[in-house]
Order: C-alpha cells, then sequence, then structure tokens
C-alpha cells in the first residue's frame, strides 16, 4: 500500500532540491516509497546503509557519488553514516543539481547536529506517517486502525493477537537495537520503563519532576528520554499556544505517543473491547485523531493547543498553510457536544473554524459557527 499522494509530493521536491530527505520511524515504508519514486523519476541507485556490502561501496563516499552524478541516489539509514552529509554538501555545491539525492532517516534530522548544519539550504525533508484512515479505508477501517496503530505489520496483521505480537516485537527491537545505533547511550530497560509512563500519561501535561521522581532518575534525564523518543519519531509533545493575551496561559507540553497501537502495547490492551473498557480509551482517542488531522494538514503546517489557567481549552489549534487557523475538541461519543471551555477558548482566539471530532457518520452544525466532525471528514476541512 503505496502512499500514491507523497509520492507526488516527492517527485515534485526531486525537480527542486538537490537533495529531498523521508524520514520517519522505522517499519513505516519508506523504502518502498522510495522505490516507487525512483521507478518514476529515471536512472537511479539504491544504497542500505545497514548492509555490509552497501557501506563498503561508501568507503571512498565523494569517488562513488560523483561517478553518479547522473542518477538519483537513494541512501537508505543514512543516520547510520553522518560523515556523509558534509560529503553530499561538497558534491551539491560543486556541481547544482536538483534529483541527486534522495536520503532516507529513522529518526528526525535534528538528531544529527551534522544533518540539520551540513544540508542547510540544500534539502527538503518530508515525513513519513504511519497509515492514516483516509488510506486505509475510511469510516469502515476505523475500529481497527485506532486499535492496532498505522505500522504496515501492525494493521495488517492477520488478526488482533497477531497485531500485538508484531507491535511488541517492534517496542523491543527499537529500544535494543536502534536506538543504539543512533548512538543513544540509554540502558534498554530504563527506557522502556520511561515509555510504559509516558503511556500512561498519554495525553497529560508534561512534568519531568514529577516522572523522574516516580523512575528515581533526575529532571534533565527524564528530558534526555523524552526527546530521545522524540527524535525517533514515538512521542510528540504538543506544544501550547503562544499568545499575547491577560490570561494565564498553560506552558507545559501534551505528551502523546503517537502511534495508537504502540501506545495500546505498552498498557497491554489487546483488542478493541478491552480499549473500550479502558480509562486510557478518550485520550487514545484524543491522540489518534490529533495524529490523523496533522496527518491531513501536511507537514508544514503548525499544531498546537490551548489552555489557561480558568479551564478554557482547545485539544488542537491548526494554522494551516493557507492562513487559517481551525480549532478542534475531540470527542469520544456518539452525540458530541462542545464543553465549556471550548466555548471560552474560542471567544479568546475567534479561529477561522471549529470542529468537534467525534467517531460518527453525519456532519452537522452545533451553534455558533462550531460543527460536530466525523473523523473521516478531516481531510475535508484541512489544507493538505
Amino acid at each position: 500500500m503505496i502512499k500514491r499522494h507523497l509520492e507526488a509530493v516527492l517527485l515534485a521536491s526531486l525537480r527542486r532540491f538537490p537533495v529531498v530527505g523521508l524520514v520517519g520511524p522505522r517499519q513505516v515504508g519508506k523504502t518502498t516509497l522510495a522505490r516507487a519514486v525512483a521507478r518514476r523519476f529515471g536512472e537511479s541507485v539504491y544504497l542500505d546503509l545497514e548492509r555490509p556490502s552497501d557501506a563498503a561501496r561508501l568507503a571512498d563516499p565523494e569517488l562513488y557519488l560523483e561517478a553518479r552524478e547522473k542518477q538519483l541516489v537513494m541512501i537508505d539509514e543514512i543516520q547510520r553514516n553522518p560523515g556523509l552529509f558534509p560529503v553530499l554538501r561538497s558534491l551539491v555545491d560543486a556541481r547544482r543539481k536538483n534529483g541527486r539525492f534522495l536520503i532516507l532517516g529513522s529518526a528526525s534530522p535534528d538528531l544529527s547536529r551534522q544533518a540539520s548544519e551540513s544540508l542547510a539550504g540544500r534539502v527538503l525533508y518530508h515525513e513519513l506517517a504511519p497509515f492514516t484512515l483516509e488510506e486505509t479505508g475510511g469510516r469502515p477501517a476505523l475500529m481497527a486502525l485506532w486499535n492496532r496503530g498505522g505500522f504496515p505489520g501492525s494493521y495488517l496483521a492477520s488478526n488482533d493477537a497477531r497485531s500485538l505480537e508484531w507491535r511488541e516485537a517492534f517496542i523491543d527491537t527499537h529500544l535494543q537495537r536502534d536506538l543504539p545505533a543512533l548512538g543513544v547511550r540509554v540502558p534498554a530497560a530504563s527506557l522502556r520503563r520511561f515509555w510504559e509512563m509516558l503511556a500512561h500519561y498519554h495525553g497529560q501535561l508534561w512534568n519531568a519532576s514529577k516522572i523522574a521522581a516516580s523512575l528515581g532518575v533526575t529532571a534533565p534525564t527524564s528530558g534526555h528520554y523524552l526527546d530521545t523518543l522524540q527524535d525517533t519519531f514515538m512521542v510528540r509533545a504538543l506544544a501550547p499556544y503562544a499568545v499575547n493575551l491577560k490570561k494565564r496561559l498553560v506552558k507545559s507540553p501534551k505528551i502523546y505517543l503517537r502511534d495508537s497501537g504502540l501506545l495500546h502495547a505498552l498498557l497491554r490492551i489487546g483488542d478493541t473491547d478491552r480499549l473500550l473498557g479502558h480509562p486510557v480509551a478518550g485520550s487514545s482517542w484524543e491522540g489518534w485523531v490529533i495524529e490523523q488531522a496533522l496527518a491531513a494538514a501536511g507537514n508544514r503546517a503548525g499544531a498546537s493547543f490551548y489552555r489557561t489557567a480558568a479551564g478554557a481549552e482547545i485539544d488542537l489549534l491548526i494554522e494551516c498553510q493557507n492562513g487559517r487557523r481551525l480549532a478542534f475538541d475531540i470527542k469520544l461519543g456518539s452525540a458530541p457536544a462542545p464543553t465549556r471551555g471550548f466555548w471560552s477558548a474560542l471567544s479568546d482566539l475567534k479561529p477561522d473554524a471549529a470542529y468537534v471530532v467525534y467517531p460518527g457518520k453525519e456532519r452537522y452544525p452545533l451553534g455558533q459557527g462550531v460543527e460536530a466532525l466525523p473523523v473521516f471528514m478531516l481531510s475535508e476541512v484541512l489544507d493538505a
């Protein structure tokens, strides 16, 4: 299942930039997408830095890559060799030609200072997220996708038990192999305890001291753990909306596990029935809807939440690429109604449109410019 819309975006980017980056968590389908793009782009060569034979071909990267100046060179898992970034910069500067390199990585470019500094102004990054509701068939796929999450190996498993087994193996591999390969020097057992604790705090405000005390570590250490999971696309820290109002605003980010399936695996929730009866159901739904919305809005959209000490709150505020501000209240229930805090927040911020997102079938007005919006209709109101 290839993300056709992102395939077109990558092709367009390769025609405008010498280097295009495709980043996202492991096992999300980056290699499949990159190969599809290469087939349409023209002559290409593919290198996977996890394969010793391909890594050996880049023993003298300048010599090897200069000889392939007329080809699109795809380099997978590039974060394994950060020394390549200055080489790519020098080759691009020596002969500025669009569509020279397509680099794939399982970590944020910010994790490698060389990646962010060496290619500044020469690269355009895109993020590949797990499957979304729009890509998996809309409303009929809703419950399975929310329960299992969007990683292909989990979502496409033959049953819930095998899906959960895949996710548990993914978590173990991420902790024991992927993070050490990125140079992360954190004991796997410590980071797993932290990850599990975040699952219990999913959708809540980040409190480094409180979490650190529970783990028996310092607040800076818990912050380092959080950065590690953010940089590998496992966790989202949703920032509070910054606005100059004469109100006491919440200033801490809200923490969400980005994939609902991994959240449920860490909480040992194996199927939809258990999920719906679990105390985390509401916050799990909120986080899952936020990921659906941000995927529909596109990588360049701004996202935040709004909360005041007086109780005014917007779960998700999106600033679209066209300049519009959209406010979302997120409800797990068949009869959604805005809270008093949501009405108060709308009065404070006056967004261009406001919605209550829920798992139902119909879109209808709730009054005062607010609409009830089924989650599978998010793409209709967001500027992708």
